[in-house]
């Protein structure tokens, strides 16, 4: 990625580029948010890249992990319905925009990628304003929903540069480009790592495998459904791989000789849980979707009963595409498991046509696309300001 353009002097032209990503709070919002920052890294080695973030995620703990500089901001929860939240947002949103405006400064960012949530409506503002001197900065806006939430809806009216997972995201003029997910996952090649995986989480090396997740908090109703039908499961020579929450628990019943049923709270290496597996049965928010039709995993989506229905349309273009199947959350019972997920699992041929129609639907470039768009539009920033000194 080349960053000439018309700057005003040498020494603004050779400051790295200071990249920085606003996508704090559910791993929806932050594994997008890395996944570009990883591709931005790959793009150009030299550019520095900051995550905005709040005490109230998950950031905390992903963000160092992966290696990346984290700025934490207050909060700005967004109710939904009058009261008194909505009646203190905001002097919340001041508060936070004023703090994000220093940590802007601070780095000298020269782009704002955006991805909705608590953090990233702070960012756009702040972004928005002139910054010790310097003209507003570009806004790239990722919508990884189907449908918008309200952060995105704002800031998209005044963004450089709106990108979204799918078509008719309420984001008028959209470019559609994916959702971002990690190179580990892109890259993904299961056939080649099913067998190291399986060893690493102690399952069966032949069994046919069910991977079980309901979100970085787990699913009670999965977790009861799958748990319950563990008998039954086992009896038709199914391996089970189960990550039920950090806060919750279970007590698979297996029979005798049955294949491993591996119950964890929390799976650190989804890489190998998706080439463990021949099935998946999960919630469907968009970053789950993104990540499993990338790895073509064939799939069992349970939207959420609640909320707007955002998770459902998810699902639905790969479901479309024949790639998963799309079960309500009241209709996931024991019976239905023990019953469906063998009868599934047993039919070689439906799980290779539904594996091929998932890595169809899937956009193994979405990263890039998005980390391009904003390096080239912080390249263009960066070279029209005055020389400054630089500070990594």
């Amino acid at each position: 990625m080349s960053s000439a353009g018309t700057g005003n002097s040498t020494a603004a032209s050779e400051r790295p580029l200071s990249v920085v990503v606003a996508g704090g709070g559910t791993a929806g919002h932050i594994e997008p948010a890395l996944a570009v920052a990883d591709a931005v890294r790959r793009l150009d080695p030299t550019a520095r890249i900051t995550a905005l973030g709040t005490t109230r995620g998950l950031e905390g703990t992903l963000v160092p992990e992966r290696g990346y500089q984290l700025e934490m901001i207050p909060p700005v929860p967004l109710p939904r319905k009058p009261g008194l939240e909505l009646a203190r947002t905001p002097a919340r949103l001041i508060r936070s925009v004023a703090a994000t405006r220093r940590v802007l400064a601070d780095v000298e960012a020269d782009v704002v990628v955006g991805f909705g949530g608590y953090v990233a409506l702070p960012a756009y503002f702040a972004a928005r304003s002139r910054l010790r001197g310097r003209n507003r900065l570009p806004i790239v806006i990722h919508e990884a929903n189907a449908s918008a939430g309200i952060a995105n809806k704002v800031g998209a009216r005044f963004a450089d540069r709106v990108l979204a997972a799918v078509d008719g995201s309420g984001l008028a003029g959209a470019k559609v480009v994916g959702i971002p997910v990690r190179g580990v996952l892109a890259e993904l090649d299961r056939s080649a790592l099913r067998a190291k995986a399986r060893h690493y989480f102690g399952l069966d090396e032949d069994a046919p495998t069910l991977l079980v997740f309901g979100g970085s908090q787990g699913a009670q109703q999965l977790n009861d459904a799958v748990a319950g039908a563990a008998g039954a499961l086992g009896d038709a020579g199914i391996g089970v791989l189960h990550a039920y929450g950090p806060k919750n628990s279970i007590d698979p019943q297996v029979p005798a000789g049955a294949p491993p049923y591996r119950a964890v709270g929390y799976l650190k290496r989804m890489d190998l849980a998706y080439a463990a597996a021949d099935l998946v049965m999960c919630r469907s928010g968009a970053m789950t979707v993104a990540e499993v039709s990338a790895t073509g995993l064939p799939a069992i989506y349970v939207p959420l009963p609640h909320g707007n229905g955002e998770q459902r349309l998810n699902a639905l273009p790969v479901v479309e595409a024949g790639g998963g199947v799309l079960v309500d959350n009241d209709d996931v019972t024991p019976e239905w498991v023990a019953r469906e997920v063998p009868a599934l699992l047993g039919d070689a041929a439906r799980l290779s046509a539904m594996s091929a129609a998932a890595a169809g639907t899937g956009h193994r470039d979405a990263a890039t696309a998005v980390a391009t768009d904003a390096l080239e539009l912080a390249a263009a920033f960066r070279d029209a300001q005055p020389a400054r000194g630089s500070r990594r």
